[in-house]
């Protein structure tokens, strides 16, 4: 398979944002400037009977925003229409109002602190975090039906779910699904999400195949939208309408507005040692609800009493993966199937967008011109992406780990201490915020110049 004679094809495993964003950047870079062919094809594979995706709100930071932009119009035009911000004008910049938000006893303190006696600081503010555009949430579902509308019709397949994969030396993928069809392409890309079959595939053969299989990152949460007029009925306007994260003991509690505000979504963490029923999404016990947030302050009790009709999700992570391309480079894996995190940074999926940006832009680049060397091209264009991608996803998991102890105040660095937490976390998203999608791209395609040319192995 040394030249195009036929037409590359690129096999997209998973519907999800990841996925649709990811093909729609393929789609638009397939057109050839010299023939109405395209370069090559895309074709999606989905495991569900139609696109859809779990979970309700998820927040998108300006790094996800600029990497949408990068993509196309149509990406950060799904984006805006969908898109809920803090509804207040004076919080249009606003991240989160951080407060403290458990009281024992009407006080609050920390176990195992030394001192002269507990603190009243219940519901004082410790930060505010700023950020171009501010709070910037959708509902998962509503977001990806937009993303649809520009998907051309004829290249999804639904009802495929893939057990695993086989790679020859022709440079020939076959997936093979759960139904016991087969399927086979010049390359696959892997966008299954968190419990990915083309994970485990890619990595049985590394050195570490121990960390195909997500693990319990110690904290699970309680999901519940509530009504606007509800919420504000208990918390008042500002609270209500505007984004807050309340910090406590093993524990934390935040908000932000959602369709447009008529919603305000509530994400209450806890922490357990260990999580050991085999689903990861079970019905909400409300009595273990309200224990868990038991003595914390009266608007974090408040907004435990609105939440009637909510899920329990654990919370799992990926440990690093050695590696994010098979042996033979013609399988990659982005998102949530690479570096599945907690969302304690809120950047997981802006972090699947600007992989998408930056992986369909190289297998473009890798595939472009005549009589291509499509065995020698594919490695190199998911190998670069590897090397290009690795190190920050990976970072974003063990920060997001982090940044859970933080807000629980079991991070031994901060404690409860108001100042460090204030320090930490006015520049805690810096890094992954204030990112140059575009530039890391660029230095990628100087790379793979190179590579093509044989300057690089």
């Amino acid at each position: 398979m040394s030249s195009s004679k036929s037409t590359p094809s690129i096999a997209i495993v998973g519907g999800g944002i990841a996925g649709l964003t990811l093909a729609l950047n393929l789609i638009k870079l397939a057109k050839s400037p010299t023939s109405s062919q395209p370069q090559y094809t895309v074709t999606i594979y989905e495991s569900a009977a139609a696109f859809g995706e779990i979970g309700a709100g998820v927040s998108f930071g300006p790094n996800a925003s600029h990497a949408m932009k990068c993509i196309g119009p149509e990406v950060y035009a799904a984006f805006e229409k969908t898109e809920t911000r803090n509804q207040f004008e004076s919080k249009a910049d606003v991240w989160f109002d951080f407060r403290f938000g458990e009281s024992v006893d009407g006080k609050f303190k920390v176990e195992g602190e030394e001192g002269t006696g507990p603190e009243d600081r219940t519901g004082e503010l410790i930060a505010t975090v700023r950020c171009p555009g501010g709070q910037r949430g959708v509902k998962r579902s509503d977001f990806l039906d937009e993303l649809i509308k520009y998907v051309p019709e004829g290249i999804a397949n639904f009802g495929k779910r893939v057990a695993h994969y086989t790679e020859d030396k022709s440079g020939k993928v076959t997936l093979h699904f759960k139904d016991g069809s087969t399927a086979d392409h010049n390359a696959v890309i892997g966008c299954d999400g968190i419990k990915s079959n083309i994970r485990k595939t890619l990595l049985a053969t590394t050195s570490n195949p121990e960390a195909a299989n997500a693990v319990f990152s110690g904290k699970f949460c309680y999901r519940g939208l509530i009504p606007m007029d509800q919420a504000v009925s208990v918390l008042g306007e500002d609270m209500a309408k505007n984004a807050q994260m309340y910090l406590g003991r093993h524990g934390h509690i935040l908000t932000f507005a959602v369709e447009k505000g008529r919603l305000m979504n509530v994400v209450a963490f806890n922490s357990a040692k260990e999580w050991k029923d085999e689903r990861w999404v079970v019905e909400a016990d409300h009595d273990k609800m309200r224990k868990g947030f038991a003595g914390w302050s009266s608007t974090a009790t408040k907004i435990i009493s609105l939440m009637q009709k909510n899920d329990t999700w654990a919370l799992f992570n990926h440990p690093p993966a050695p590696t994010y391309v098979s042996d033979d480079g013609l399988v990659c894996i982005i998102g949530d199937a690479a570096h599945a995190t907690t969302p304690h940074k809120g950047s997981g999926a802006g972090m699947a967008i600007e992989d998408a940006y930056i992986l369909g832009h190289l297998v473009s680049e890798a595939l472009a011109g005549e009589g291509v060397n499509v065995r020698k091209a594919i490695p190199a264009a998911f190998r670069l992406y590897d090397a290009t991608r690795r190190e920050r996803t990976l970072r974003l998991v063990e920060d997001s780990r982090e940044t859970g102890q933080l807000y629980d105040l079991e991070n031994p660095e901060f404690g409860s201490d108001k100042e460090k937490i204030r320090e930490t976390l006015l520049k805690r998203m810096d890094w992954v915020w204030t990112h140059d999608v575009k530039e890391e791209l660029s230095d990628s395609l100087d790379k793979l110049k190179n590579i093509l040319m044989g300057h690089e192995a």
